[in-house]
């Protein structure tokens, strides 16, 4: 399958790498009436490995799809909270029942521990589905930046990363995440975050390599749509330019949308046109209906 570029204008930063320092007390807006939320569900043995299930309550006709969403904040800030308004709130209004994923950061566990958790915290998505009346077929997972470099991993690390039992998921929608970790370690593309988070040892390009989604692109992926702007000063461009690529050449449906003038993130007003297209992708993929 040819991949796919929609041109849509810039701007602002969402779930990037900038925020470096956890905000103290994190917390959620008031919820609206009508969604069922159960917080900080305990994934994995560590303080950090929790969850937040958001339901739509109501009848549904047969199962909901699911959603696994993962902030970004290069593996070292974020919260978990902070994916609300744009992410969050967006599936539920679309039907599905969210899994939002905390994680450990850089000073909490250092690479890979995060692949780890967010593994774990698939894993543990798949088997509750039947307690929050999901569709085992039909869940995705997604984020942005440092997310999007985790969602990507969910959906492309095999048995053999030996980073924990592979997880299982019907798509990946990737904002902007890295996809090279190594190459963010040293040259013109080097970033503090990645530093933090692959630090210097004797193997450290091999662990880099075992935490990049580009090492396992292979046949009998799910697919993959990639959202970058080409101006990305962050993460690279050519990062989702090159894996859509890979994934495109060994018969992976992978898509791309190509955000002209594109920072890192981009502001309500062109996530309202661009989600429209990722709920086209999802269709495509049989994950909505």
């Amino acid at each position: 399958m040819a991949v796919m570029k929609h041109f849509l204008l810039p701007a602002l930063l969402l779930a990037g790498c900038a925020a470096y320092a956890q905000a103290p007390a994190p917390h959620y807006p008031p919820m609206p009436a009508g969604i069922r939320a159960d917080r900080n569900i305990a994934y994995g043995k560590y303080p950090e490995t929790v969850l937040d299930v958001f339901s739509p309550e109501g009848g549904v006709a047969g199962k909901r799809p699911g959603v696994l969403i993962i902030h970004g904040g290069g593996w070292v800030g974020g919260t978990k909270e902070a994916m609300w308004e744009q992410w969050v709130k967006r599936y539920l209004d679309k039907g599905f029942v969210v899994a939002n994923v905390e994680y450990r950061l850089a000073r909490a566990a250092t690479a890979p521990a995060a692949v780890e958790d967010v593994l774990e915290a698939a894993r543990w998505f798949s088997s509750n589905t039947r307690k929050y009346n999901v569709d085992s077929r039909r869940i995705v997972v997604t984020g942005g930046s440092a997310g999007g470099h985790l969602a990507l991993m969910v959906g492309l690390t095999p048995k053999k990363a030996k980073l924990g039992k592979p997880a299982k998921v019907a798509a990946v929608v990737n904002f902007y995440g890295i996809t090279d970790v190594a190459d963010q370690l040293s040259g013109p593309n080097m970033r503090k975050y990645a530093v933090t988070w692959v630090p210097e040892s004797p193997e450290r390009l091999l662990l880099a390599r075992r935490v990049s989604p580009m090492s396992y692109v292979r046949r009998g992926l799910p697919p993959v749509l990639t959202v970058h702007g080409d101006a990305d000063p962050t993460v690279p461009y050519e990062h989702g330019v090159k894996l859509t690529k890979a994934l495109v050449g060994v018969g992976v449906k992978a898509e791309m949308i190509s955000v002209p003038g594109g920072k890192h993130g981009f502001p309500k007003e062109k996530l309202d046109e661009l989600y429209p297209q990722i709920w086209q992708f999802l269709e495509r993929c049989g994950v909505l209906r």
